[in-house]
């Protein structure tokens, strides 16, 4: 499985750690940036990364920001894209089993390292259930061509 990843600088520390992290358990990372801790526009980096996914360049993608809230309201607003914001583990699976998320993000400033990692664990191996799910995920998404 091939993970995108994007942050700003309040996610910058943790992206780097759960980056490893996931590279160390054998998945292939792609890192589009922040490569040092500057300040930047967390919208342009969830629209890279959403975009990545999108086009299937990736198979999911991760984002960070200081409280991954900001950055989760980005690529949201992508058409295809469902992130959830997460910071327990319960909600990792589910974000994908009931709503098929293909990103998720996580706050720099609001989630530990540890609790990361089992978060991203969770979400990369969930699998969607599809069934009563996928028809209010399609529902979900028709929203996005309604207005």
């Amino acid at each position: 499985m091939k993970i995108g990843f994007g942050c700003d600088h309040g996610g910058f520390e943790l992206k780097k750690q759960v980056l490893k992290y996931l590279q160390d358990k054998g998945y292939e990372c792609i890192d589009y940036g922040i490569y040092e801790n500057q300040s930047v526009d967390y919208p342009d980096y969830a629209k890279i990364v959403a975009k990545a996914v999108l086009n299937k360049e990736v198979d999911k993608g991760i984002l960070f920001c200081g409280t991954g809230i900001g950055i989760s309201i980005a690529a949201n607003k992508i058409k295809g894209i469902r992130c959830a914001n997460l910071s327990d583990t319960y909600s990792a699976s589910k974000c994908v089993e009931h709503n098929n998320c293909n990103m998720i993000s996580l706050g720099g400033r609001t989630v530990g390292v540890e609790i990361a990692f089992e978060i991203v664990d969770r979400f990369l191996s969930a699998k969607f259930e599809g069934d009563r799910h996928e028809r209010r995920i399609n529902k979900l998404m028709s929203f996005e061509n309604e207005i």
